[in-house]
């Protein structure tokens, strides 16, 4: 809706599973034309980006292939950038490029209907180069997002992975851990999500996000989540340790410790 509003493409396609998915994006005026078949949104394609779940990106670009423009341009918009990069490439032409981008913002929400072209607007697009990217793709990729109001960097992929997996992947697992572990809690017959107010409304916001997409990111980004919860698992003992000793001093540095990085998000 973004690149539209900028005249930076003409006709847009629409490859999805959902029949009511594809048709609101058409009612909406997000694409121009809808289809389920990957060779049919791929014909005469110059730029194509990957939304699907990423574990089904390597097999959808698969399909896509022989019905690309031997120049095509590959992007998606993952969580995860060295499994994309290490299985999209194979994917390619000889003379496609791949530059793998993530656009550090969302919603819980998903589908057409949920689409926002002013969510980019001053958030973070992180791309992350690869043998694969060429410099004339790569501006490319960077005028697209440019055009959403983002602010556009590149980092390594494995720099991207190890950060998003503290950054994005841990609170995710950590809301949808927890809104698991109070799912069925009872207390003498009584619910206590019933009685949960904004706090919790506020640290479970995310729990509602696609299972389908977080189950890829946690195993596509193993090795740096591990990590990630590795930290944060010391942390929760810490505060074990500190509520059985009672000691009121070291509960105050985690709190204070806390309080200070939530006021130090911009």
């Amino acid at each position: 809706m973004a690149a539209r509003r900028a005249r930076l493409v003409d006709a847009i396609v629409g490859l999805g599973r959902s029949e009511a998915n594809l048709r609101t994006a058409v009612e909406r005026g997000i694409i121009d034309f809808a289809t389920y078949d990957p060779a049919a949104a791929a014909h005469d394609a110059d730029l194509v980006v990957m939304a699907t779940p990423i574990r089904a990106m390597p097999a959808t670009l698969r399909a896509m292939r022989p019905a690309l423009p031997p120049d095509a341009i590959v992007t998606d918009v993952g969580s995860v950038k060295q499994w994309v990069i290490e299985n999209l490439e194979p994917e390619l032409g000889p003379a496609m490029a791949l530059v793998a981008a993530h656009p550090i913002a969302g919603k819980e929400t998903t589908g057409a209907g949920a689409a926002d072209p002013s969510l980019f607007q001053d958030h973070r697009v992180l791309i992350t180069p690869s043998a694969r990217s060429t410099p004339e793709a790569i501006e490319k990729i960077e005028t697209l997002w440019k055009a959403t109001g983002a602010r556009v960097s590149q980092m390594s992929s494995a720099a991207h992975d190890r950060i998003m997996a503290r950054a994005s992947h841990l609170p995710q697992i950590v809301a949808s851990a927890l809104a698991a572990a109070l799912h069925d809690a009872q207390i003498e017959g009584v619910r206590p999500t019933e009685f949960g107010a904004g706090g919790l409304r506020d640290t479970t916001r995310i729990a509602a996000s696609s299972p389908e997409m977080w189950i890829d990111i946690c195993l596509t980004n193993r090795a740096a989540i591990i990590e990630a919860l590795a930290g944060f698992r010391t942390l929760v003992e810490e505060f074990a340790g500190a509520l059985e000793q009672s000691d009121a001093a070291a509960l105050k540095n985690i709190f204070e410790r806390g309080r200070a990085m939530r006021r130090g998000l911009k």
